[in-house]
């Protein structure tokens, strides 16, 4: 890097918050993750601390670098670029921008005692350039363009998935759009398909935060049957993007398709909105959640979750869900009352980084 064009590096605080959210919104890979409401929602949602670090010249952000400080109880913790969701990553006009965010994260990391992880939506030369670094994902995110109005999206799908979406409506089913209102109907069936799963769930209150840092940007989606709420979802809504990081549905009603008119009503919206991209979150190539978002025609792209350690062989792969360890504690947590699982887990997800 040419120290003759050092930037500054400094950790943002409230006053710096417009030119950072302007900054990520005129990033190719800006998304809602990297604005400072998921800082806001991580700080007041779950305590967390967070070190926004921007690349100043002439008083103008020219790269950033989202972090977020988890640190359990028992433990040295890890700061990651960004926690809760599918990406953080370094945004900067050029690479001695970013390599100099990058060199101040080590030193961060180092001095907090604390381990290294910046996840990117797409592969990062200067992360990749330096050999402490290994790319421990699997995963990939799916991303469908959208058309100018729902009417050409809806006619671009097979006629199974149209016959879907049309069958659930016959049965009664349907669909509510909202904010806040909808939050306890949504938690109700996340929360319970989370234990099914054998997942600790998000807090309610993270939920509120969230809704509250985006405001307008943020949308509830609750499918009902006989005014029983049975499928849910959140989309976030940037630049030229909606992003769904949460949906779930209860199983007894799969055979329903709620899932099929809950995905439905957010493409409409974000179609006839104006987006251009629906962006369906993290999937594993091969599994179940990949094909169902395949089926709306979204495509792959690869994800890059970079952790840093001197020893490579310390890692673990981070898209590997499939440990006998995960798959017992998985087990155990399925047999939980619901209101136990609902009072137990939010305590443990605020340490869960994924």
């Amino acid at each position: 890097m040419n120290a003759t064009y050092m930037p500054d590096i400094r950790i943002i605080d409230r006053a710096d918050y417009d030119d950072w959210d302007n900054h990520i919104l005129l990033n190719e890979q800006g998304g809602p993750y990297l604005t400072t409401a998921w800082k806001d929602a991580v700080e007041s949602g779950y305590g967390h601390k967070a070190v926004y670090l921007a690349a100043y010249k002439a008083n103008t952000i020219v790269g950033a670098l989202p972090l977020i400080r988890i640190k359990p109880p028992l433990g040295k913790g890890c700061l990651v670029s960004l926690p809760f969701c599918d990406y953080g990553g370094i945004l900067a006009d050029n690479n001695d921008n970013a390599e100099a965010l990058l060199s101040s994260a080590l030193g961060l990391a180092k001095e907090m005692h604390a381990t290294l992880e910046i996840r990117t939506p797409e592969p990062c030369p200067s992360i990749e350039k330096n050999s402490e670094f290994l790319n421990a994902t699997n995963k990939c995110r799916m991303i469908l363009a959208l058309p100018e109005d729902s009417e050409r999206l809806w006619s671009s799908f097979k006629s199974k998935l149209r016959s879907q979406v049309k069958r659930a409506v016959k049965d009664g089913l349907y669909v509510r759009l909202g904010r806040q209102e909808l939050l306890d109907d949504f938690y109700r069936v996340f929360s319970r398909n989370m234990r099914d799963l054998g997942s600790p769930a998000h807090s309610g209150k993270w939920m509120k935060k969230v809704f509250y840092a985006f405001g307008e940007n943020a949308k509830a989606g609750v499918v009902y049957k006989d005014n029983f709420p049975i499928a849910v979802g959140i989309i976030l809504m940037h630049k030229n993007t909606a992003t769904i990081p949460w949906a779930s549905t209860l199983k007894e009603y799969n055979r329903l398709s709620p899932n099929m008119l809950l995905y439905w009503s957010f493409l409409e919206y974000a179609a006839d909105q104006g987006y251009q991209l629906f962006d369906f979150g993290r999937s594993t190539p091969g599994e179940g959640t990949y094909a169902f978002k395949k089926q709306w025609g979204a495509l792959p792209v690869p994800l890059s979750w970079y952790r840093h350690s001197e020893k490579l062989n310390n890692h673990r792969d981070a898209g590997t869900d499939n440990s006998p360890l995960r798959k017992t504690a998985e087990k155990l947590w399925q047999r939980l009352p619901l209101l136990v699982a609902n009072n137990v887990g939010p305590h443990l997800r605020k340490y869960i980084d994924r």
